[in-house]
């Protein structure tokens, strides 16, 4: 049996070196792993008594709606309640939109450097995938919007970008939405949205009434710290959602993964105490970046992407023996590049001692 030729030439995910391989592998006892851009701090405490009170439930399927999910999202963000729609995580919303908009005829339009699973879900779908180098970083949205031709179904703008971190002002972001035609999509992807400082970082949610072609995406798996429990949700018109509601498969998100939204959302301060201390840890880390004269994108995440000007796969392998897992910029793009995510304070310097003795002292 031969599946559909086109899914073979899909990459497949690469994910993070999980913790135990790594252990297994080089025989150590203590790993951290700052590769995946997880919260170091963990989730709410409120979500973990949620959780532990619904163990007694887990034979009884989740609620398909997610109402009550559903119901609090919806006041918190002041939209209605059918405006959306929940995914096991983002990815899965990432998905529905590709196979409701995406087939042979049509073509869609991304970032050359940017969240992988674009690329891939359209090369699964089968659209003509355009690419548009990244400006310094950034996603240059002049050059999508003069991209975007007759068929083309689709524009993901990743904003906070992964893998660089950077973001595009509200000011472009408006520019870039005049010249998009109406009956095309533009998915906002806002996975790292809670971690944003930046003044110039743009408010989408007001944006909808006047653009009824954009999605926004957003995630509890980055600082709400939930990522084991896989929940994502959408933004959009109602009749936009409704239109992804065909394609989402029932019973798609756990019921111990809405009950911990429900609780984590209910928990400002835990959000507002993890983008405090984040900041503290990027800071931590470009300091020094800064004194060792490594470049740097701005990030406005919980991870930065830094150039080392040498050979990724092989530091990332002498890090492992050391029981670091960073994130190799070879996989992302970025050849002499490391992705790490900015860990708590220990985690940081850890790193940070591992690389200048890797790296600093090597070079000189």
């Amino acid at each position: 049996m031969q599946p559909k030729q086109r899914i073979l030439n899909a990459p497949v995910y690469q994910p993070g070196k999980p913790i135990d391989a790594v252990k297994k592998e080089f025989g150590l006892t203590e790993v951290i792993k700052l590769a995946s851009n997880e919260n170091p701090f963990g989730c709410s405490p409120k979500a973990k008594e949620a959780i532990r009170a619904a163990l007694d439930s887990l034979a009884i399927y989740p609620d398909g709606g997610a109402m009550q999910l559903r119901e609090a999202m919806a006041e918190f963000l002041g939209v209605n309640e059918d405006q959306l729609i929940f995914g096991n995580g983002s990815d899965e919303i990432l998905q529905m939109i590709s196979r409701a908009y995406l087939d042979e005829t049509s073509s869609t339009v991304m970032a050359d450097l940017t969240f992988s699973e674009y690329r891939i879900n359209a090369i699964i779908d089968g659209a003509e995938i355009i690419e548009v180098p990244l400006k310094e970083g950034v996603h240059d949205l002049p050059a999508m919007a003069a991209a975007i031709k007759e068929n083309t179904k689709v524009v993901w703008v990743c904003n906070p970008n992964n893998p660089s971190g950077t973001i595009v002002s509200e000011q472009q972001l408006l520019a870039f939405l005049e010249q998009v035609p109406r009956d095309v999509l533009v998915v906002l992807d806002e996975a790292y949205y809670e971690y944003v400082v930046a003044e110039e970082y743009p408010q989408t949610i007001p944006l909808l009434a006047k653009y009824p072609n954009i999605i926004i995406l957003r995630t509890f798996s980055k600082i709400y710290g939930l990522a084991a429990l896989r929940v994502g949700y959408g933004i959009a018109s109602s009749e936009l959602i409704n239109q992804l509601e065909h394609v989402r498969m029932p019973f798609n998100v756990n019921s111990l993964g809405q009950l911990a939204a429900l609780a984590s959302l209910q928990d400002q301060d835990f959000v507002s105490e993890c983008r405090k201390r984040n900041r503290e840890g990027l800071k931590q880390l470009t300091d020094r970046f800064d004194e060792w004269g490594f470049a740097y994108y701005p990030s406005q995440t919980n991870f930065v992407l830094v150039n080392f000007r040498q050979d990724s796969t092989e530091l990332f392998q002498k890090l492992l023996r050391q029981g670091i897992i960073l994130r190799s910029g070879a996989a992302l793009g970025y050849p002499g590049y490391q992705r790490i995510t900015v860990g708590n304070a220990e985690q940081n310097e850890r790193v940070l001692k591992a690389l200048e003795e890797l790296v600093v002292h090597t070079s000189k």
